[in-house]
């Protein structure tokens, strides 16, 4: 069995005013939020429990009935952080012996992607999109602007992600922050995080802030095998009202379904 973690708990500043009085997981795309896509998306691959690390406006997601965690300090931590306000969450899926799918809140993505992933039994495996620059091209005038370095080796083991790229040489495809952590590895994965050195920088930012990126690329480089789970498009990520709106404009259009699928 497989339990999933969604990190929901950024203000998600680039989506004001929609995110006034909304966490940014709560935005609507045609209708339906992006946590009631991600969540409808897991259902069907029969991931039925789904678990939240809430930060900004807890209480709008509380009230779903979803069982959560809370970052105290949503306003000043990243990532990471989030998910280790999860840790008995995670100790749990560890003692149930339970894989872990571990996604960001603002991404949404089809069934046939995740189920990919889950298909996958590696001790890390990382969705990998290798048609990543025609969703890129849409949202931004430069690609590169954007990206990030995304590295792997014969095998398909990422060896190398999330520095800024120069070229295109380095960008073999992009993550797009779907992860899964094989269950017998769970504890170790909190181990390593909590033996991490707390006064040190990492990739330029503090502890607390840390990018998820380079809390992946510190366990590959310690010897952990993140295996590349490629897809051909089949997901999206909303970080900003302009994205919000192209994905609304091409759903008008018919032309939306090239990068992901709307339910009814």
């Amino acid at each position: 069995m497989t339990q999933a973690l969604i990190l929901a708990a950024g203000q998600g500043t680039r989506l004001r005013p929609l995110t006034d009085d909304k966490p940014k997981c709560l935005v609507h795309l045609v209708g339906k939020s992006l946590l009631e896509r991600q969540a409808n998306t897991l259902r069907q691959s029969d991931v039925e429990h789904i678990h939240i690390a809430t930060g900004y406006r807890r209480d709008q997601i509380e009230s779903l009935g979803f069982n959560t965690s809370f970052n105290p300090r949503f306003a000043d931590t990243n990532m990471v952080e989030t998910l280790f306000s999860a840790i008995d969450y995670l100790k749990q899926c560890a003692e149930q012996n339970e894989d872990l799918v571990i996604a960001y809140g603002d991404i949404i993505y089809q069934r046939e992607n995740l189920d990919a992933l889950l298909r996958c039994d590696d001790e890390i495996a990382l969705m990998i999109d290798a048609k990543w620059k025609d969703l890129w091209r849409l949202r931004l005038e430069n690609p590169l602007e954007d990206a990030e370095t995304l590295v792997m080796d014969n095998n398909g083991y990422v060896t190398e992600l999330g520095k800024k790229p120069d070229n295109y040489e380095r960008i073999q495809g992009q993550y797009t922050g779907l992860i899964k952590i094989r269950a017998a590895r769970i504890t170790s994965f909190i181990a390593f995080y909590q033996q991490l050195e707390r006064s040190r920088l990492y990739d330029g930012k503090d502890f607390n802030n840390m990018y998820m990126t380079s809390f992946l690329q510190l366990l590959i480089d310690s010897g952990w095998k993140a295996k590349a789970v490629t897809v051909q498009n089949g997901w999206l990520e909303v970080d900003t009202v302009e994205d919000l709106t192209l994905y609304e404009t091409m759903a008008k259009q018919g032309t939306l379904d090239r990068f992901y699928r709307l339910e009814s």
